[in-house]
């Protein structure tokens, strides 16, 4: 005896699902000799620092992060004038995972929370950090749902009932680079460079897009510098200059209208100055580059296999989970600081010369409907005082700063992605000591919620059971209830969906409660299975 056999059709979604975050904060420590080839200090002015990671790699429980703070410490020198030491401290840090896999995707980020460079003597210094390593490991995994079925032809056609899922999944997850490379020229103004003595490049208002085979950045590097201009009596100069940039970086797998979750970090900076045409050393070369962190989402509107029933033989349906992700949220929220602060310097501040920020996220809370991001603008000055002996100095002041994202159906078990950053900054003196800072920073957020739908994974047929259809009314009028839908309705009574508009001369299946229906109890091909 056969049957007519069915067969479920089924579609892999490619998901990134999250699994745990964890971080460790470190203490880096370490004393260093001036060389021989340079002079002796007299008083440290600033400090920078960058952390560079060299490789993360799963070692069982764990991620080992290996990496190394690179430092850059201003001083002036013990018969005047400034001087930059360069230097590393290397580090090789475990962070435990709970449940961590080989094959799982890591992402590390880091934030230098504190930077401190102290003299010893004139020819020792002592350099200190606290540093914050991140892991967020996420597993690349395809979950598989039915989406439809088809039989070999034979027999009564099942009847299938289907529902729409919105789905968030992963289109590509990759990291590439974007290299810059400018020339900049001196104003006329300017003396000629005899030699370079500090440099800063730090982004500043980065945005990115996914575009039909690439993804696009742009933003601005902010350069700072400070050297020793031609001639004797030559003051000290320095200059700052924005270069904006654009450009892009192929994938040919993403598009336009993707979802993106792109962080940016400046993994390469390099200055130095080159003569011009007239072989003045008037120019300066800017080496730099960008290490882009890409994921792409794409939202797919999945039709789901609910149910399914034939009407000449037991259709039985084995359930299953799939989880999947959908995309809650994706804002780009704008917060504007505004603060008044006051210089400790015991000397008459002239001029401010430089000012930076770097954005810190210390807290995030997950409210109802709403997400609450906490955290310091680290703002850092250099700027001429009335001291002659000591001429430039430096500040640092944490602005704090809270921002709302509005979020409706944020819950606690929602995964955020949130890429912080800083589009712009001013600095001014507003008389005697105090400044005002104005600041707009972005905070680029993609909330994905976690959903778990009922999936078929596979189904059984059976031969009708005949004792039981014979027990059922041929014929059999019916008032709908509420919460009734006619596929439901057809099913119990061993009908289709087409019989019963057909019947009732119905133009759609939608019915009210209330609406009374004569429903037909269909047994096709005897009532038994062919043989």
């Amino acid at each position: 005896m056969t049957w007519t056999m069915l067969e479920l059709i089924k579609k892999n979604i490619h998901m990134n699902r999250w699994k745990h975050d964890a971080s460790v904060q470190i203490t880096l420590d370490d004393d260093f000799i001036v060389p021989d080839t340079m002079d002796d200090m007299e008083q440290v002015i600033t400090s920078v620092g960058d952390i560079q990671v060299e490789s993360a790699r799963n070692q069982g429980d764990k991620v080992m992060i290996k990496g190394k703070l690179a430092f850059w410490v201003l001083y002036r020198k013990e018969e005047g004038g400034l001087q930059t030491l360069a230097g590393s401290i290397p580090f090789e840090e475990p962070v435990n995972v709970p449940e961590l896999e080989e094959k799982d995707q890591i992402g590390v980020t880091w934030e230098l929370e504190d930077l401190s460079a102290g003299m010893i003597n004139s020819r020792k210094l002592s350099v200190k950090a606290i540093v914050t390593l991140k892991v967020r490991t996420e597993a690349l995994c395809d979950a598989e749902a039915a989406v439809d079925v088809v039989s070999d032809g034979s027999g009564a056609a099942p009847q299938v009932l289907k529902r729409d899922a919105e789905v968030a999944a992963i289109a590509v997850r990759r990291k590439d680079t974007y290299r810059i490379k400018e020339d900049i020229s001196l104003t006329a103004s300017k003396p000629s460079i005899e030699q370079l003595i500090w440099s800063e490049m730090k982004l500043r208002g980065v945005t990115t897009k996914p575009l039909d085979g690439k993804v696009h950045a742009e933003g601005e590097l902010m350069i700072f510098l400070i050297y020793r201009g031609e001639g004797e009596n030559t003051p000290l100069q320095w200059m700052e200059e924005s270069v904006p940039f654009s450009g892009e970086v192929d994938l040919p797998e993403s598009a336009e209208g993707m979802i993106p979750s792109i962080s940016v970090r400046l993994v390469h900076k390099e200055i130095e100055a080159k003569p011009d045409y007239d072989g003045e050393m008037r120019e300066l070369e800017l080496d730099a580059v960008l290490e882009l962190d890409m994921k792409l989402y794409e939202e797919k509107n999945v039709e789901l296999v609910s149910d399914l029933y034939a009407t000449d033989r037991e259709v039985t349906p084995h359930m299953g989970e799939a989880a999947f992700d959908r995309i809650l949220s994706k804002t780009t929220g704008k917060c504007r600081i505004s603060e008044k602060l006051e210089l400790e310097s015991e000397d008459t501040v002239l001029q401010i010369c430089h000012y930076d920020g770097a954005v810190r996220v210390d807290e995030i809370q997950i409210t109802e409907d709403a997400i609450t991001i906490g955290g310091v603008l680290d703002v850092s000055l250099l700027y001429m005082t009335s001291d002659d002996a000591e001429p430039l100095k430096a500040a640092a002041e944490p602005v704090p700063f809270e921002y709302t994202a509005e979020t409706p159906g944020i819950r606690a078990d929602s995964v955020y992605q949130m890429n912080p950053g800083l589009e712009q900054l001013s600095v001014a003196m507003t008389g005697g000591d105090s400044i005002e800072v104005k600041a707009a920073l972005s905070l680029d957020i993609l909330v994905l919620q976690p959903i778990k739908e009922p999936v078929i994974e596979s189904i059984t047929e059976a031969p009708a059971d005949m004792e039981k259809l014979a027990q059922m009314p041929g014929i059999v009028g019916y008032i709908v209830q509420p919460g009734d839908r006619l596929w439901a309705v057809a099913k119990r009574f061993h009908t289709t969906r087409e019989n019963v508009m057909e019947t009732n001369g119905l133009a759609d299946e939608n019915v009210q409660p209330g609406d009374r229906l004569i429903l037909v109890k269909e047994v096709t091909g005897s009532g038994a299975p062919a043989s």
